[in-house]
């Protein structure tokens, strides 16, 4: 398995095959994957669909194309027995996070979505991502879990995207049209030609359809995310993906998810303030591949929320050392400067951080032979 850390996405076709409730027909398969990846130290964010298929024998609505507020009504009692079902299939525990566009577009809480993550994924939980039916309004939908699963492999930082569906890839026409469509195994770059071949879906139940699942591919592989379409119904495509072979359709990441992140850290985020590091903070920073924390902050200069991009500053020759993403605002963080990790929450009255860059949200700005953030994205956070 040539991936690290990967977001798979469930459609509603799979969670609810027959449209009236959750299955096991084809989560047993899916769910066994999950559990071989986790077995050989990878990790797995699921993204699924099906909350509102859940509850749609549960609530009155005598129409094919029922209202929004019955849809809402159906996901919200849809998804506690979408929950359950995606439990019963592992040993691990699993965790709920439903969010919306409003979420991922707000800093705070798009880096308490990350954050959150970080620490289901280091616990062994499985974190199960939904859209928030019950409340989101059109302007803060997603739409639909295709895009929502590349959202939330950008903010999980994953290395690759695995969209599981009905149809087992992409095709230069319609398969159930033209049963002598060609399959594309491989694309190596999304073009409007690539869009020309997608058509919507036949699913009243589902959101999205493979025009959606490109614009996903497209959001993740210009992110350094590489990303498979694959047949959720057939066991066999699962297995051969987990031996490496390709039954679907992989679109190729345009660079590495690194490199990626790094450059946007670097050339794309504008700073917006500064913090001042001890000389015990840029060894353990420059050298340790560490991530900042509170302690090792000497000042703060400028006026940015959390969430925004700042410089890491040698206090002494005042040269600067990195860049990241702060997790605390300035007022925040000039209130925790030198303090121990372990006094934040006593000294703000919360703390959604122990640190205040993590690792993975820092770019090296100067040169240095064992300076690990160069050579790979694995961190390791400097404790006290």
């Amino acid at each position: 398995m040539n991936f690290q850390r990967v977001v798979i996405k469930v459609g509603s076709a799979l969670v609810a095959p027959d449209k009236q409730g959750c299955s096991g027909q084809y989560l047993l398969s899916i769910a066994r994957f999950i559990t071989q990846c986790q077995q050989v130290g990878k990790e797995v964010i699921l993204v699924s669909s099906g909350s509102v298929a859940a509850g749609r024998a549960l609530i009155r609505h005598g129409s094919p194309n029922p209202s929004i507020p019955t849809k809402q009504a159906m996901a919200a009692v849809g998804q506690m027995k979408m929950m359950a079902n995606w439990q019963r299939f592992f040993d691990v525990p699993c965790s709920q996070l439903l969010i919306t566009h409003g979420d991922l577009k707000d800093r705070q809480r798009y880096i308490n979505i990350k954050n959150t993550i970080r620490i289901l994924l280091a616990n062994g939980v499985i974190p199960i991502v939904n859209e928030n039916d019950t409340v989101a309004t059109d302007e803060l939908k997603v739409g639909d879990n295709d895009n929502l699963a590349a959202q939330v492999a950008l903010v999980s930082e994953a290395d690759c995207l695995l969209i599981l569906s009905d149809v087992d890839g992409l095709y230069r026409e319609n398969p159930k049209h033209n049963p002598d469509a060609e399959k594309l195994s491989d694309v190596s770059a999304i073009t409007p030609a690539i869009y020309q071949m997608a058509s919507g879906t036949d699913n009243h139940i589902a959101t999205g359809g493979m025009q959606t699942k490109i614009q996903a591919a497209e959001k993740a592989t210009e992110n350094g995310i590489a990303t498979f379409i694959l047949s959720g119904e057939d066991a066999n495509a699962l297995e051969q993906f987990g031996q490496g072979i390709n039954a679907g359709t992989h679109f190729h990441a345009q660079q590495a998810p690194f490199k990626a992140k790094k450059h946007w850290l670097k050339h794309t985020l504008k700073s917006t303030g500064r913090v001042l590091l001890d000389a015990g903070a840029i060894h353990a920073v420059t050298n340790k591949g560490a991530s900042l924390l509170p302690s090792g902050i000497a000042g703060v200069e400028g006026s940015f929320a959390a969430g925004d991009s700042i410089d890491i500053i040698d206090a002494v020759n005042q040269s600067p050392v990195a860049k990241g993403i702060s997790q605390y605002s300035h007022r925040d963080l000039a209130k925790i400067i030198g303090q121990n990790s372990n006094q934040i929450a006593a000294i703000l009255g919360y703390c959604p951080s122990k640190v205040a860059v993590h690792r993975d949200d820092m770019v090296m700005l100067k040169t240095n032979s064992s300076d690990v953030s160069n050579q790979t994205n694995t961190s390791s956070d400097n404790t006290q």
